[in-house]
């Protein structure tokens, strides 16, 4: 973690949320490094793929805050990093406190970030966080007044990676237009429990993404077809995981991190939404994107969707049919 002092003036941005929070966070970091130059970002190490070949960004530094670095010691290791690198300013779209302390402790002199954040009273600046619109365009609400869908969020995906995505499925003999799926979601609610049956509808090739958590979710569809499924999830990097997309018709998701990558790859995306709701502002950025969700009074239930439903039944999942996803896809690829 620990590197050389550099000259003071730099800047710092500090998301150390989840994958699909980083994604999103494209636009701010594009819009500061056009005001101030390149910057650092500070992700954990499962984001460090997504960010450090773009060109708004000079380094990444990871934090592995529930691994190497956990703990009061390896705060008090990376706070003496932040502060020998001697930041001018820091921006915190993670609107957590022990990211907010991570700035205090760094000693930039300018730390902006949400008024609404628990650590809010340590910023040098506070910024109203918007009710509504788009994630994307909330957090570039740090750097700009903008209006609603101004923020592009992308990945600089390299020629490796098209190369290793394209090579990936050649060796399974799968062209361009194929059908995508990600039925993992870190939320136990959140994983729409019919993608196996969705498969059997769906004519065509397969390919399943995700992350290494999600390779049991991903076993279902390759048992429903073996014949048809191909399964990505945890297998390649993250950067090829999203050249993957690039080349899919559509991708059928629950609200998780592969949504994002499709927005940033301008995948057409259907997004299965259950305890939560797309007006939290994590909704498709696809310019061809549909919603399927059930309409229940109780949705939404939480913020990111709790392990389990709070009334046993799971109804806002269940009761969406395979044949109702279909018809939204299908429409899509028309």
């Amino acid at each position: 973690m620990a590197g050389p002092a550099i000259s003071a003036g730099g800047t710092l941005v500090i998301q150390t949320a989840f994958l699909g929070d980083v994604v999103l966070t494209t636009a701010l970091l594009d819009t500061l490094a056009k005001r101030h130059g390149p910057v650092d970002v500070l992700v954990t190490p499962a984001a460090v793929d997504l960010v450090s070949t773009l060109p708004s960004v000079r380094e990444v530094l990871p934090y592995d805050k529930r691994g190497a670095d956990r703990g009061w010691s390896g705060w008090r290791r990376l706070a003496a990093t932040l502060r020998s690198r001697r930041y001018a300013r820091i921006y915190l779209p993670h609107r957590s406190f022990r990211s907010a302390a991570l700035a205090r402790a760094a000693g930039a002199p300018e730390r902006i970030g949400f008024d609404d954040a628990p650590g809010a009273w340590l910023y040098s600046r506070r910024v109203r966080r918007r009710a509504g619109g788009h994630e994307a365009d909330r957090l570039l609400g740090l750097a700009t007044t903008h209006r609603d869908g101004a923020a592009h969020i992308g990945l600089e995906l390299t020629a490796d990676d098209r190369a290793a995505a394209y090579a990936w499925l050649a060796a399974r003999g799968i062209g361009d237009g194929f059908v995508a799926m990600a039925p993992g979601s870190i939320w136990g609610t959140k994983r729409w429990p019919g993608f196996a049956e969705l498969v059997k509808l769906v004519p065509g090739r397969v390919v399943v993404i995700g992350g290494p958590a999600d390779r049991a979710a991903a076993q279902a569809l390759l048992d429903a077809a073996p014949d048809r499924v191909a399964d990505a999830s945890g297998t390649v990097p993250i950067r090829v995981s999203a050249a993957i997309l690039e080349r899919a018709a559509v991708l059928v998701t629950n609200d998780s991190a592969p949504l994002h990558l499709a927005s940033a790859t301008n995948t057409p995306t259907v997004a299965i939404f259950g305890p939560t709701v797309p007006a939290f502002g994590f909704g498709p950025r696809a310019s061809r994107a549909a919603i399927v969700e059930r309409a229940l009074p109780c949705r939404p239930c939480s913020s990111h969707g709790p392990a389990k439903c709070p009334l046993g039944h799971h109804r806002c999942m269940r009761e969406i049919s395979a044949a109702t996803v279909r018809d939204a896809l299908n429409e899509l690829i028309r």
